[in-house]
C-alpha cells in the first residue's frame, strides 16, 4: 500500500496547490488520477518522485518513506539532450537492468534509434521516454498524460504494456484528460479537486459510470449559466 497522509504543498505562501491531501493507493493495481487543469496532478507526481521535499512521513510505501529508488516518472513533456541518439538514451536508462533488451522492445515501437532525438516527432519522443521508464524497472510507475501526442495504435500498445506491468506486480498511476482512456484500463480512479482527493471509485459494473456522471454533473452545473450568459 502507498499511503499519502496530510500532504500539503505551496509555491508561494498564499497559494497552496495541495492542502492536507490524503490518498490510499493499493499496490499491484492501475490507478487513474483526474482533475481540471491546474488541480495539482503533475505537482503531486513531482512530490511523489522527489522533485519537491515533503514531510518525512507524508508518503509511505510498505510502511517506509517512499524512496526515489522505488519509482519512475513519465512526464507530459520530456527533456532530451540534442546531441544524443535514441540508442544512447536507452542505454543510459538500462545500465542497471541487464534484462532490458533494447532491440526486442524497439521491435514494438520501431524508433530510429541510431538518429539524434532532436529529429524525432513528438510522438516518437513520447515512445522513447516510455521505453526509458520501462528500462528503469521500478515498482511504482507514474505516467503523466501518457496518451497525449501518440496515435491510436501506440495508445493500445501502451495499454497492453501497462496491463502486463500490473501482472508483474507493478503499481501504475496514470493521469489523463481523456476519462475514457482511464475507465478502460484502471482498477480505481480518483478525482483531485480543491487541493484534495475528493473521491475514489473502484472498477465494477456501475462504479466508473457513476464517476463519469458525478464529474460531468459538476462541470455542467458550474458552466451552464456562464455559457447561457455568453450566448445571449
Amino acid at each position: 500500500m502507498i499511503i499519502i497522509k496530510d500532504l500539503s504543498f505551496l509555491y508561494t505562501k498564499n497559494e497552496p496547490i495541495l492542502d492536507n491531501l490524503c490518498w490510499e493507493i493499493e499496490t499491484s493495481n492501475i490507478h487513474g488520477l483526474v482533475g481540471l487543469n491546474g488541480a495539482g496532478k503533475t505537482t503531486l507526481f513531482h512530490i511523489m518522485y522527489g522533485f519537491y521535499k515533503e514531510k518525512k512521513d507524508s508518503i509511505l510505501y510498505k510502511d517506509l518513506p517512499l524512496s526515489k529508488k522505488n519509482i519512475s516518472l513519465l512526464e507530459t513533456s520530456n527533456f532530451f539532450y540534442t546531441k544524443i541518439t535514441g540508442m544512447e538514451y536507452l542505454r543510459l536508462f538500462s545500465v542497471n537492468n541487464l534484462k532490458f533488451d533494447i532491440d526486442l522492445w524497439n521491435d514494438i515501437f520501431n524508433l530510429p534509434l541510431k538518429k539524434y532525438i532532436s529529429t524525432y516527432s513528438s510522438g516518437m519522443k513520447k515512445k522513447l521516454a516510455f521505453l526509458g521508464n520501462l528500462a528503469l524497472d521500478r515498482s511504482i510507475v507514474l505516467l503523466d498524460e501518457p496518451f497525449n501526442g501518440v496515435d491510436i495504435e501506440t495508445v493500445q500498445k501502451f495499454k497492453l504494456i501497462i496491463n502486463k506491468l500490473k501482472e508483474k506486480g507493478k503499481t501504475i498511476i496514470i493521469t489523463s484528460h481523456i476519462l475514457e482512456s482511464l475507465t478502460s484500463i484502471c482498477d480505481t480512479i480518483s478525482y483531485l479537486e480543491d487541493k484534495k482527493i475528493k473521491f475514489k471509485t473502484y472498477k465494477d459494473k456501475q462504479g466508473f459510470k457513476n464517476l463519469e456522471m458525478k464529474i460531468f454533473d459538476v462541470f455542467d452545473k458550474t458552466n451552464e449559466n456562464k455559457i447561457i450568459n455568453a450566448l445571449q
